[in-house]
């Protein structure tokens, strides 16, 4: 079975969780203390993506969301006080890939368009509505008055998955869980990567 390494930062609490348990896993709280202010509009479109990605690999039972990973040692965040680095070593089956770069579209309600020529396309489309930007079909003043374009913004989500150029600053990685037999190193803040 071909394997991958990845990287994660995760709260030095993890430790105890894969140490008692022989996992680590994620759970809202702990996306909501992560991200303040911001969780309530970032868990609309975290649970979303968990949605999609266990289309790609199926969410084991008891799991509430993904443990977001970087491809690279060069592009992942780094240890900082109260926070720990896994190097991981995980199955390639377990791995959902997505672009980054879409995701930030999606955290935006943009459309992910599929390639130039749709993203043209789209322009003129809502250009033809008499819509002079694109940011305000989902929660802005175009809100319900366009249905058919909030769906298709909502159905091109799926492209995050979608990797057109492989990069390391693009390309980050979910898993489901941390096993403890995956972790080759755990670094500690003031430890090389």
């Amino acid at each position: 079975m071909e394997r991958v390494v990845l990287y994660t930062r995760q709260h030095e609490n993890s430790f105890y969780e894969l140490k008692n348990k022989g996992v680590i896993t994620n759970k809202e709280i702990y996306v909501r203390l992560h991200m303040g202010d911001i969780a309530p509009y970032f868990m609309e479109k975290y649970r979303t993506f968990v949605k999609m990605a266990e289309e790609i690999v199926p969410r084991p039972q008891g799991i509430e969301y993904p443990i977001w990973c970087s491809i690279s040692k060069r592009n992942c965040l780094k240890p900082v006080e109260k926070e720990l680095v896994y190097e991981i070593e995980v199955p390639k089956d377990e791995i959902i890939y997505f672009d980054s770069g879409k995701w930030d579209l999606v955290l935006n309600n943009l459309y992910i368009p599929k390639d130039e020529d749709d993203a043209i396309d789209y322009r003129k489309e809502i250009k033809s509505l008499g819509v002079k930007d694109e940011f305000n079909f989902i929660d802005g003043k175009y809100r319900g008055k366009f249905p058919e374009i909030e769906k298709k913004i909502k159905d091109s989500w799926i492209r995050i998955f979608d990797i057109d150029r492989w990069s390391d600053f693009t390309v980050q990685a979910n898993i489901w869980q941390i096993k403890k037999e995956w972790v080759r190193r755990i670094i500690r803040p003031g430890e090389s990567i």
